[in-house]
């Protein structure tokens, strides 16, 4: 079984190239017939390519299925007044969501079911929801488009009326706690021309009809265009916290939970550069913040100071060169906090039980389960708690569940998703080793493979990203275990631009010093040749949405360190993107990579852009994949990629364009078609790595 290469003859690209547009410009004319029917096209040429995989992508997606718990239900989740959980059906995409009055589980039932929500949608996806203060009523967001532009629904539990109340507007939803018998206010964000979240709004919502509530009264507008909006509430239930942040700002408001009418206090006007995030315990509040020291710090202020410009916070942890604090988490007895440390890009929790005066009575790291792993803190909504959810997971290791008693120290196993199939966990090792980039720097590189296989040089599927100060923490993949069981091996490059090693590895791979981001992806290549891990003729590259830039310019640069990539909503037409502040992101995006009205910004740009750098070459096999109503990556950038790659190929490697023209950003809504297209992905990387055989 071999699929074959397309020539350029006869291809979509020669039957829509158009002279005076050598660039493709006149794809971003959405509304053009032409621009639909090239894009149905590729998508054409690719199914042809790949008719051949076709059973093994089949093969791939069946043999997924088998691995993973199909019927998923989740843990049980107590609230004030019931206890909350949901579950997913073995045919079904979405869940159903379950409750009981706390204490009478044999009084269970169902008030959302969001499958029944979705069946006649081609596409869907819930932005978030939100149970009103006395859990009898639910909002929800939702999207039936793939564009992230989100409807407003609520309903009275368990069988109330589904009402749509607003359209147009963000995901996030937050209730104030003013909830009376006969009302509440709800907060929601809206955008700007350009899909920014510009806006806090507010509504009161009367019970008995909620469709006849008032005109939504605008909380806080944000102006400038690099900032966006968000708002939450602590887990004390005492405070709303508005959020404004560009990529490197924070301005933080607070207004009174019980009084969401106030006037949002601003806890520290913006500086430049400065970030910082609040939280509270009656009598303090926290800020986490970078203004001494790239390495960020903990401080407090008396909650009887807010508002005080001339209080002083007070240091509760100072900045440190080998670790990065990276937040905190409050409660009733003290703080959660999560800190990176640099020189194993490892995620560590500490736990202080502290006193009224802010002194610690206890200072306490929580043991790992190994290293590298993910250890997180779940969703904890009761501010009281003595008990902890911790959510680990490995390379190797599915995700598991601990119940953590502070009393006693006790770790109790809640849940462990099973795993299915010939190839178990234990059979899978993980290794970290580490690559010598073009300045010396070491970047550390993780890969995980059969046990079996791992004293020889393997066919190896080598993922990046590296942006955004976002870390490649270990996660567990049953997708992968069909890629492993054949013998590839899965390697991860964790370049600077990412978080792996806490801020300052963010900060060294962005803006002026994006290069680093490229020269640590290849470095990482070359390193797993040296260690003899992989084969150096069998080494495909991936990368979604900035990763695709990661990818892209690494292709670019190094076409033969790669036998294939496979680009994902990527992120190519960097210059032009940044020159259009009319485009969703766009201007939130210049602290990132910099505002290109600036001469010297544009130049250092158009260097590394992977649309400004094609060139005749020998380009690997490219796989590359585009949604139709994507608003943060367009879909016309891996459109005109495709089609002036397929232009420049010098050799015969297939060049292959999908552009899903149901989805967003995201991809597939639904978890059956996601793993469908997943499989696919898969079939055309093992046929890049010459494991293809069924």
């Amino acid at each position: 079984m071999k699929a074959q290469p397309d020539t350029l003859s006869g291809s979509p690209v020669a039957r829509y190239y158009r002279a005076n547009d050598p660039k493709w410009h006149w794809l971003e004319a959405r509304e053009t017939p032409d621009v639909s029917a090239f894009l149905e096209s590729a998508n054409q040429q690719q199914e042809k390519w790949f008719a051949p995989l076709a059973p093994l992508a089949e093969a791939l997606y069946k043999g997924h299925l088998a691995r993973r718990e199909l019927s998923v239900t989740s843990l049980e989740t107590p609230l004030d007044h019931y206890t909350f959980w949901s579950e997913t059906g073995s045919e079904d995409d979405y869940p159903l969501w379950w409750r009981y009055l706390n204490g009478h589980p044999e009084q269970r039932e169902c008030f959302f079911d969001v499958q029944a929500r979705a069946a006649d949608e081609e596409f869907y996806e819930m932005g978030d929801m939100a149970l009103s203060p006395d859990e009898q009523w639910l909002a929800w967001t939702e999207d039936t488009q793939g564009d992230e532009r989100y409807t407003l629904w609520i309903k009275s539990l368990p069988n109330g009326r589904q009402q749509a109340l607003i359209s147009d507007i963000g995901a996030g939803l937050c209730w104030a706690e003013d909830q009376t018998a006969a009302s509440a206010t709800l907060f929601f964000t809206r955008f700007d021309a350009t899909q920014r979240p510009d806006s806090i709004w507010r509504v009161s919502l009367p019970f008995e009809a909620p469709e006849k509530h008032a005109e939504p009264a605008l909380v806080l507008r944000e102006d400038d265009t690099e900032f966006w909006l968000g708002i939450g509430k602590t887990r004390s239930r005492q405070w709303l916290l508005i959020e404004s942040g560009s990529k490197d700002t924070s301005e933080v408001y607070a207004l009174p939970a019980q009084q969401p009418t106030a006037a949002p206090l601003c806890v520290q006007p913006r500086q430049a550069g400065v970030e910082y995030n609040i939280d509270h315990r009656p009598g303090a509040f926290y800020r986490v913040h970078n203004q001494a020291s790239t390495h960020f710090q903990l401080d407090y202020l008396p909650e009887s100071a807010l508002g005080d410009t001339k209080a002083q916070w007070q240091p509760l942890i100072e900045p440190r060169d080998d670790v990065t604090l990276e937040g905190i988490d409050a409660f009733s007895w003290g703080l959660m906090i999560a800190e990176r440390d640099h020189a194993q890009a490892q995620v560590v929790l500490r736990r202080w039980v502290l006193d009224a005066h802010q002194h610690r009575l206890l200072d306490e790291y929580l043991d790992l389960p190994e290293q590298p792993c993910s250890q997180l803190l779940e969703d904890a909504p009761h501010f009281d708690t003595q008990i902890l959810r911790l959510r680990e997971e490995s390379f190797t290791q599915p995700p598991s569940w601990f119940a953590l008693d502070l009393t006693n120290g006790e770790r109790t196993l809640l849940k462990r998703a099973p795993v299915y199939g010939t190839l178990t966990p234990e059979q899978l090792v993980s290794r970290r080793i580490w690559a010598t980039s073009s300045d010396g720097e070491q970047v550390p590189v993780s890969i995980v493979m059969r046990t079996d296989l791992a004293d020889q040089p393997l066919p190896t599927l080598l993922y990046g990203y590296g942006a955004y100060g976002e870390a490649l923490d270990p996660w567990f993949s049953i997708a992968r275990l069909e890629l492993l069981e054949r013998g590839a091996a899965f390697a991860v490059a964790h370049v600077r631009g990412g978080g792996e090693r806490g801020e300052p590895w963010y900060l060294q791979g962005k803006m002026a010093h994006k290069e680093n981001s490229f020269n640590d992806f290849l470095a990482a290549r070359d390193a797993l040749v040296e260690t003899g891990m992989s084969d150096p003729d069998r080494i495909a590259a991936y990368g979604a949405s900035a990763g695709g830039l990661l990818v892209g310019t690494c292709i670019n640069r190094a076409p033969k360190a790669f036998c294939a990539a496979l680009l994902d909503v990527p992120f190519l037409d960097v210059l032009r993107t940044m020159q259009n502040p009319d485009l969703p992101l766009t201007t939130a995006e210049y602290s990132e990579w910099g505002n290109p009205e600036e001469p010297e910004v544009a130049e250092r740009i158009q260097r590394y852009s992977p649309m400004d750098n094609i060139t005749a070459q020998h380009y690997p096999a490219l796989w590359i994949e585009g949604s139709w109503f994507d608003t943060r990556v367009s879909y016309w950038e891996p459109a005109k990629y495709y089609a002036q790659v397929t232009q420049h190929q010098q050799g015969s490697a297939p060049i292959l364009l999908h552009t899903d023209m149901s989805s967003g950003h995201g991809g597939a809504s639904g978890r059956f078609k996601a793993w469908r297209d997943t499989a696919r992905q898969d079939a055309f990387i093992l046929w890049a790595l010459g494991l293809s055989a069924l």
